[in-house]
């Protein structure tokens, strides 16, 4: 059983050579990307007592990027200390990632392959950012990551809310007028709503421990994170107990 949708994959094929263009299809990415990762870091080094001043924070952590596309994330990670491994469904992506960690001389272990084929592999954390809404079965796609991780280890998921307002930013806004995004790229019917999410990683055995909004400024062209607005994007960390 595999929880990949072909035809999501096949959007994200089409758009792999882009990955590292700032102003490319990948834009609003590379725009959120920042605080994405300050997000996450925060999360790892509270849970594992990690300095974020020292040069290799997380150092001795194996970290899972699972549809890591064109590596944004993973690269970070690996330059935090990590030993990471990234994995996406679509080919495409991977060539791109394996690629430019070769350019900035990052040792990341990049595989065209799904959550599911990895099991019996164990992560002290999974990142599974942007990719739940692409998913055949969100629920299933989430045990699986339980799956993956250790006992006291952590899932970070990012994804979209399904309102109004996340169809006018990410598809009326981010895909028909400003065209960061080719249409149809997002289906508004396949967004998940946060409650929705803590119910699946709960259903699945995680604990939640922390979710946030990640909000666009238009008038500053920034993101920043927020406790009480998740109404368009947001992210979420839970912790597999046992």
């Amino acid at each position: 059983m595999t929880s990949i949708d072909p035809a999501e994959i096949a959007k994200f094929e089409s758009m792999a050579a882009e990955w590292w263009d700032p102003r490319g299809k990948f834009r609003p990415l590379h725009l959120m990307n920042p605080v994405r990762l300050d997000y996450i870091a925060t999360q790892i080094a509270g849970e594992f007592g990690r300095d974020r001043r020292d040069l290799r924070p997380f150092g001795g952590l194996r970290v899972l990027d699972i549809g890591c596309g064109g590596g944004l994330v993973a690269e970070p990670m690996a330059r935090l200390g990590a030993d990471v491994v990234g994995a996406d469904a679509a080919e495409g992506n991977i060539a791109v990632a394996r690629l430019h960690a070769r350019q900035q001389g990052l040792a990341i272990d990049y595989r065209a392959t799904t959550a599911e084929s990895m099991a019996g592999e164990v992560f002290d954390v999974v990142l599974a950012l942007e990719i739940v809404e692409h998913v055949a079965d969100p629920a299933s796609f989430i045990a699986t990551c339980r799956d993956l991780v250790r006992p006291g280890g952590l899932v970070i998921l990012s994804t979209l809310n399904r309102t109004a307002r996340s169809f006018g930013a990410a598809i009326i806004g981010a895909e028909w007028i400003m065209r960061w995004l080719p249409r149809g790229t997002h289906d508004w019917s396949r967004f998940i709503t946060p409650d929705e999410l803590a119910g699946m990683a709960g259903g699945a055995g995680l604990s939640v421990l922390d979710r946030r909004g990640m909000v666009f400024n238009p008038l500053s062209f920034g993101w920043s994170l927020s406790d009480r607005d998740l109404s368009v994007n947001y992210i979420l960390t839970a912790r597999r107990e046992a």
